[in-house]
């Protein structure tokens, strides 16, 4: 079998190697690539790249083609045929290579390819290398980047291996159409000339433009971006600009980063606006092994002046506060102390609410900014946690910051063991605070509750549940007169509750299949009956209400113990809860629907109206999922009242659609936030005469996308106040490297007595460059 022939060696330029030894090395290749009847090849080892060491110009060359020649006269080699070199970590190939013994210049022509140490490839029609390859100059280059970005240039001139400079550069990362390579991509930089420091990882094009299917569109006489291959480098990010806002003005963002270690950085924005003073900002995010930190922040002198308004209580309230230096500071931290034990801490604080309106402060919109610091373990089926919680109110047109508590320390405690002897499982829970408020009651509590369950199961398929529960609380406070309690005393009260409980739920299900087992028919008969003495809820006991201010009674607690939301209010009395769950699913279809009903010996006058259980019969709670198929699926909850046939409750939720196209809607009918009613001095007036004004809201939105296009819309109008309160769209366009998205965004909500005006955003964005909008 005839074999090609092939040679390797090492080569040293002339001065480090005797002319003898060279002539001897490339002789011996030569022999071997006479024609023999056989032949065995030799290839040198594998090579391993350290990207770490230092190359010597004097480092040996290692070799690798098909056929070499060597030239005593003019003191060059030439290989020829699949040719490698190795000299470093630097790599060459090429259809054809001469060396220069005397110069150690390298000369490669056809196919050329260079290997850098960061593994990226070069390629150019012809190359001039020296200095263990990191010096030279090549023509018609053009380099794949990490990203799928691709740089190209007439010329290059590689100095020292870390800075290529480059003449009439074009950079992009769309595809290169495969048809036409002359066709120009969807977008491209095109540069007089361009500097690319590997050193540094950074590229600087000069006398650049942006080319959009190559049409001009924006000149920069100096741009610098971050090397694809580099993934954190400090430097300036894309600044923005916004042409209009109403608090702000026109303004701009000069955003800096700056990687501090590879654990940590810094982005530090400043924003310069028209109608206020400037604001500096910054994020520093830190990755420790033991847990992470972040926070963000800023300073900012505000111009904007106080302005006066009534709000939702009647009362006159200035929105001040924000004038002159404003700032914030929103830090998170979670740091692991043993494989047990870990602590953190959310501080939210800002200088003013109207402040984070005119800086467009994430979190503006919300009711109050919340903060806690806590320590908490993790143990076998237990868990314990103690901190401590701090509120910032932001809206005092519903609420009031004086009213809002501040709570020192908190501690819960939760154990769940191990199933006993009798079958059953023992749970303990207990949640204790000292809550402290300027208006309002200030309270300590301190809890106990017991739980044991016990699970059992007749052989007719009956699934019984027992459950025994002992709650115990003692309060000790005062100012019960002021809000969330209004009772009618001026002492500081010590109280207490305690409440044993015992339950029995039963289910039945009956379950058959059809369609050949494809299909499963459940239809499950729910009973429970519970007992506990009928201690009013606690209502008129001069006990604290911190965490049972709503009262919600739905599908979702119809077979619940306690029908609050939390401890301090309890249900107590005889009552009896029924149901029926039903549930049809087949061939990826499903049908599920629950029905029941509350009945109760002792009627509690709880003080929210709507609750639907002031009755001994209570309204009939139902829920219903359909899922016809993909293509369609509607979830819907109610609460009807027998007595009158009206509904106190209901809410829905639908989605339709087929590829490329979607809609959904959704519907709410309630009373209104119980929030203000406690807010209020109920105990003055009847229920009746309270905020009997019900939320009825509807919303929708529709969606849609087809290839590279995208877009949506969506809608919320209130029915009860006839009018909207928010809409929005967005439309796109998105491709393999660009994408460009227009949203609009409109709020009706009243914050502190002002508005907002709409929001319009562009968002463009490049792959690899990142992206920056308008607003």
């Amino acid at each position: 079998m005839a074999l090609r022939p092939f040679c390797s060696g090492v080569l040293r330029r002339r001065s480090a190697l005797s002319a003898a030894t060279a002539l001897g090395s490339v002789a011996a290749c030569l022999v071997a690539s006479l024609p023999h009847t056989a032949h065995a090849q030799f290839r040198p080892q594998a090579m391993h790249i350290n990207t770490g060491r230092t190359t010597s110009s004097d480092e040996p060359a290692t070799f690798q083609a098909d056929k070499v020649d060597y030239n005593d006269v003019e003191h060059t080699v030439t290989w020829t045929g699949n040719v490698q070199v190795w000299q470093g970590d630097h790599v060459l190939r090429a259809d054809k290579i001469v060396y220069d013994r005397d110069t150690g210049v390298i000369a490669a022509r056809g196919n050329v390819a260079t290997v850098q140490p960061d593994g990226s490839v070069m390629y150019a029609h012809y190359a001039e290398l020296t200095g263990g390859m990191k010096d030279g100059i090549m023509l018609h280059v053009n380099a794949t980047m990490p990203d799928n970005a691709k740089l190209a240039a007439n010329g290059m001139r590689r100095t020292g291996g870390k800075v290529n400079d480059m003449s009439r550069a074009v950079y992009t990362a769309c595809e290169i159409c495969e048809k036409d390579k002359t066709h120009p991509p969807f977008w491209q930089f095109r540069a007089f000339n361009a500097t690319q420091d590997l050193e540094h990882q950074k590229i600087d094009f000069r006398d650049a433009y942006l080319d959009i299917l190559g049409i001009p569109v924006i000149y920069l006489p100096y741009f610098s971006m971050t090397d694809p291959s580099s993934k954190r480098r400090s430097g300036f990010l894309m600044p923005g600009i916004t042409p209009h806002d109403r608090y702000l003005g026109t303004y701009i963002t000069i955003p800096y980063y700056w990687v501090i270690n590879q654990q940590s950085d810094l982005t530090v924005q400043g924003l310069f606006a028209t109608h206020t003073g400037p604001q500096v900002s910054g994020i520093y995010r830190n990755m420790l092994n033991f847990g992470q930190l972040n926070i963000r922040g800023a300073i900012a002198y505000d111009t904007h002046r106080p302005e006066s308004y009534t709000n939702g209580f009647g009362s006159n309230v200035r929105s001040g506060g924000n004038h002159g230096i404003q700032g914030h500071v929103f830090a998170n931290g979670d740091f692991a102390i043993n494989r047990y034990w870990r602590a953190g801490a959310n501080i939210n604080i800002a200088s003013s609410a109207n402040y984070m309106r005119d800086y467009r402060v994430q979190g503006y919109g919300s009711d109050t900014l919340n903060s806690n610091a806590y320590l908490e373990g993790f143990g076998t089926g237990s868990y314990s946690r103690l901190d401590g919680q701090y509120y910032q109110g932001l809206n005092q047109g519903v609420i009031h910051n004086s009213d809002l508590p501040f709570v020192l320390p908190r501690y819960t405690y939760s154990f769940t063991g191990q199933p006993d002897i009798l079958g059953g499982r023992f749970n303990l829970n207990t949640t204790d605070f000292n809550l402290k408020r300027s208006n309002g009651v200030s309270d300590q509590r301190g809890e106990l509750q017991l739980n044991w369950n016990r699970p059992f199961h007749t052989k007719m398929g009956q699934q019984f549940l027992l459950t025994l529960r002992l709650d115990s609380m003692v309060y000790r406070a005062r100012k019960l007169y002021q809000q969330p309690t209004y009772y009618n005393t001026s002492h500081t009260i010590v109280s207490g509750q305690v409440l044993p409980t015992i339950a029995l739920k039963t289910n039945w299900p009956f379950v058959r299949t059809f369609e050949h087992g494809r299909g499963s028919q459940l239809i499950e008969p729910i009973v429970q009956g519970i007992y506990a003495p009928n201690t009013g809820g606690g209502l008129n006991d001069l006990i604290p209400n911190e965490d049972s201010m709503s009262y919600e009674f739905t599908d979702s607690t119809l077979f619940s113990l306690n029908r609050y939301q939390g401890t301090d209010r309890l249900d107590g009395g005889l009552r009896g809860n029924v149901g029926v769950h039903a549930n049809w699913t087949w061939d990826g279809h499903i049908v599920d629907l629950l029905a029941g009903e509350s009945f109760q010996e002792h009627i509690t006058h709880d003080m929210l109206p709507y609750s639907g259980l002031d009755h001994h019969a209570s309204d009939v709670v139902a829920r219903a999922q359909v899922m016809p198929s993909q293509f369609f699926d509607f979830t819907a909850r109610m609460r009807l009242d027998p007595h009158t046939t009206k509904f106190n409750f209901a809410d829905a939720l639908f989605s339709a659609g087929v590829p490329h196209f979607r809609i959904r809607g959704g519907y709410v009918y309630e009373p209104v936030t119980p929030y203000y009613y406690f807010a209020t001095n109920y105990r003055a007036y009847s229920p009746n005469q309270l905020y009997t004004e019900r939320v009825s809201e509807l919303s929708g939105g529709v969606s849609t996308d087809w290839r590279n296009w995208h877009a949506s819309g969506f809608a919320r109008r209130s029915l009860s106040r006839k009018e909207f309160v928010s809409l929005g769209g967005d439309l796109g366009y998105n491709n393999d490297c660009f994408g460009i998205d227009f949203m609009y965004l409109k709020q009706y909500t009243t914050i502190g007595g002002q508005q907002r005006n709409s929001t319009y955003l562009v968002t463009i964005s490049l792959k690899t460059l990142g992206a920056f909008g308008l607003k």
